[in-house]
């Protein structure tokens, strides 16, 4: 039996979320420039997409690029940015036929005017499709994600459009860049670090954690497989005890 039929397809996450972490040191490792190590991970996202599609995973988010991966050598940065244009243009029909939509999220429009034009085409292109999401979190930041929506609530506050009595967990929700998008149940992280990065602290709440040692261009469906194998052996209470979820 494979790893993809020891899965229960009734207890598979609603919505996974992976760091890609490694490209870097992948490339490093066989003496090539780091954007090969970037190129190579684009093929693992192919395969981790497509395999979550056939699984019925119906959200996927993926940490594609930070506030802080800004501050990278512009050469990388710049070379990145391309690799991202090739790539929505190249996996369109991909995600036509696979019945995917695309969702970005994060400060969009600190991103060249060619990636916030192909990332707008993809997104409208794709908006009618219901399989599964796929959110590409780019120039983002979970920080800067809870400021700008603190800031938007303080602003509603103030010209009485809500009660500060009214703020709870749904109003902090409706303001965040993910308000259309479930709370993630499983966070993957590759290349062997232990750390979440900035990415989703508001959403990962209740989150499980897989952590890998597999460098990103490295990670296949098998890998995918057994962290969700892993996760599928967990017990979730969400602050209950174990006899209650029982």
């Amino acid at each position: 039996m494979n790893l993809i039929e020891q899965l229960h397809p009734e207890s598979l996450p609603n919505h996974l979320a992976i760091i890609m972490d490694g490209n870097g040191r992948w490339a490093k490792q066989k003496g090539f420039l780091r954007i090969i190590g970037h190129e190579n991970g684009a093929k693992s996202v192919r395969t981790t997409v497509e395999t979550c599609t056939k699984l019925g995973i119906k959200n996927l988010t993926l940490y594609a690029f930070s506030t802080e991966n800004w501050n990278r050598p512009k050469l990388e940065v710049d070379s990145l940015m391309k690799l991202l244009v090739k790539s929505l243009k190249r996996e369109l029909k991909t995600f036509i036929k696979h019945d995917i939509a695309l969702n970005a999220i994060g400060n969009l429009s600190s991103l060249p005017s060619s990636v916030q034009k192909e990332l707008n085409e993809v997104i409208d292109k794709t908006k009618s499709n219901s399989k599964m999401t796929l959110t590409l979190a780019l120039s983002y930041g979970s920080r800067e994600e809870i400021i700008n929506a603190t800031k938007q609530i303080c602003e509603k506050v103030k010209n009485n459009i809500i009660s500060i009595a009214n703020i709870d967990e749904s109003i902090i929700n409706e303001h965040l860049y993910t308000h259309n998008l479930p709370d993630v149940d499983l966070v993957i992280r590759t290349s062997g670090e232990q750390r979440i990065s900035n990415f989703l602290l508001w959403q990962i709440a209740y989150a499980e954690f897989y952590f890998t040692e597999v460098l990103w261009p490295d990670f296949t469906q098998d890998h995918l497989c057994q962290a969700l194998l892993s996760y599928q052996n967990r017990e979730r209470r969400f602050g209950k005890t174990s006899e209650q979820i029982k």
